[in-house]
């Protein structure tokens, strides 16, 4: 039965933290547009924490690090940027597969031939004319040709789409296929030393836009819709390591005018069942939010909310305090977190919109058309998808081939592997569907994007490499894409009932 936990964490000593408001000095940057960075931008002074060395310092350091470089942007140079992309934009492409464009020659060649092999395997596998002794013959050949730590981009990657395709393969055929079929990224918990969960995690935001993209247009969508409110409460469907929140209390209690910081409440949805978070647990999550809003003077307060057992979400286990304003925020599937079946998000998302939400935040991966050319189509898709991923991380670091390691097989590898049992059991009936399609059919309605938050969106690319760029799409959802491919987006909503 879903019940709420009151998590005010008693017994926390936060004699180690400062209360002093953290303020920062930068000069005025508002461009022709009326656009002022430093109202909006949120930057963190370590140096007025006095507390001591942490994990969660270490991931919020990473996550805002990148937002003082943001800062030494003057007006024209963002004027510039913005005309080159206006006159220098990128349609996307999804007619072709991308194959490893860092190569030529006999190594594209190879790349080439092992795009084949493992359609040939798939279409082995599901096709009309099936043969698993034939799949079995081709994945023999593939582990011949291709190793997960060695190799071009497209070898490592073919070696987790053939590991995937060999655990549907060994499903299909033995006693316990159905509970195999199941093995999805969530398990990487049991695999991984949270040592390495948490080094990959920090290596990912270095080496790409892909987390602080999603969250830094949710938070700025938030501070927006909140922008006069003395109390806001924000319900978040899978709250990780809780480094989104504090970006947003650090940029709460930053803004050069307006109203003091409102007091803020986090309420995070725990899982129904006996799953394991990929770091710490929420209560741990919980605890250094409260210990980082006292550190910086941000009046907080953090609950929790469990799922049914069969992650129904109920409202009415929601904990609501009149004259607050509630957000909704719906991170799904990036590569760090843990996957949420499409009746739990359903779940969530309706009996959120019942709560009458001033906003809900929702970010995804954006991948093919659902069901198109059923599971080989499917499959096809999702290693284009995981060609650009791949090819985005090396052209971020090219020579920091363990860190590019270490990110593959902690979440990329677990996520191929997840996914491909989850369109092979269900034959595409839940792959590749748009939640942003999904609210905007069950009556929420779009909130348009800022000129605030795309000039944010352009800048944080800028600090990474030339090939990733950021399209609008329909005036409230932004994409990350890499060259040709979108891989992300950002959405905001909210409820037909909201006067916001």
């Amino acid at each position: 039965m879903a019940m709420v936990v009151d998590d005010t964490i008693a017994g926390l000593d936060l004699s180690g933290y400062s209360s002093t408001t953290t303020t920062t000095t930068t000069t005025s940057s508002e461009d022709d547009h009326g656009c002022n960075w430093n109202d909006w931008l949120p930057v963190v002074d370590w140096d007025a924490l006095s507390g001591g060395h942490d994990e969660f310092q270490d991931l919020i350091e990473s996550m805002m690090g990148n937002n003082t470089e943001l800062h030494q942007f003057n007006s024209s140079q963002l004027n510039k940027a913005l005309s080159y992309e206006r006159c220098n934009s990128m349609s996307p492409d999804f007619e072709k597969m991308t194959v490893d464009e860092e190569t030529n020659g006999t190594e594209d060649f190879k790349g080439l031939r092992l795009v084949h092999l493992l359609m040939a395997a798939a279409e082995a596998l599901t096709g009309t004319n099936k043969s698993r002794d034939l799949a079995r013959v081709i994945l023999v050949r593939l582990k011949e040709l291709v190793s997960p730590n060695d190799g071009t981009n497209m070898e490592r990657l073919a070696a987790y789409f053939t590991e995937a395709l060999q655990s549907l393969l060994e499903g299909a055929c033995g006693a316990h296929g159905k509970h195999m079929l199941g093995n999805g990224p969530h398990h990487r918990d049991h695999h991984h030393h949270p040592t390495d969960i948490l080094a990959a995690f920090q290596l990912l935001q270095d080496m790409s836009p892909y987390v602080k993209f999603g969250q830094f247009t949710a938070n700025q969508a938030i501070l927006e819709a909140v922008a006069h409110d003395r109390r806001v409460h924000i319900v978040d469907y899978d709250i990780m390591e809780g480094i989104q929140w504090a970006s947003l209390m650090q940029a709460l209690v930053s803004r050069n005018d307006g109203p003091p910081a409102p007091h803020l409440r986090i309420t995070a949805i725990s899982r129904g069942g006996s799953g394991r978070r990929s770091i710490g647990t929420i209560q741990e999550t919980g605890r250094r939010l409260i210990a980082f809003a006292a550190s910086i003077g941000q009046p907080f307060s953090f609950h929790q909310c469990r799922l049914d057992s069969d992650e129904t979400f109920r409202p009415s286990a929601v904990k609501l305090i009149r004259g607050e304003a509630l957000v909704i925020n719906c991170m799904l599937h990036l590569p760090h977190f843990s996957y949420r079946s499409p009746d739990s998000i359903a779940s969530f998302l309706s009996g959120a919109k019942t709560l009458n939400p001033r906003l809900v935040t929702l970010v995804e991966e954006e991948m093919g058309p659902k069901g198109e050319g059923g599971f080989v189509g499917q499959f096809m898709d999702s290693l284009h998808h995981y060609s650009a991923v791949y090819d985005s991380l090396e052209a971020g670091f090219p020579m920091q081939g363990q860190a590019r390691a270490l990110v593959e097989r902690v979440f990329l590898g677990p996520r191929i592997s997840g996914s491909l049992a989850r369109i092979y059991r269900s034959r595409c009936e839940d792959e590749g569907y748009s939640w942003g399609q999904w609210l905007g059919a069950v009556g929420f309605n779009p909130v348009s994007i800022s000129f605030a938050n795309h000039c944010q969106a352009k800048l944080l690319l800028g600090l990474f490499n030339d090939g990733y760029r950021v399209e609008e799409l329909a005036n409230n959802k932004l994409v990350l894409g890499w060259k040709s491919r979108r891989l992300l987006s950002a959405s905001i909503w909210t409820s037909s009932n909201s006067d916001f």
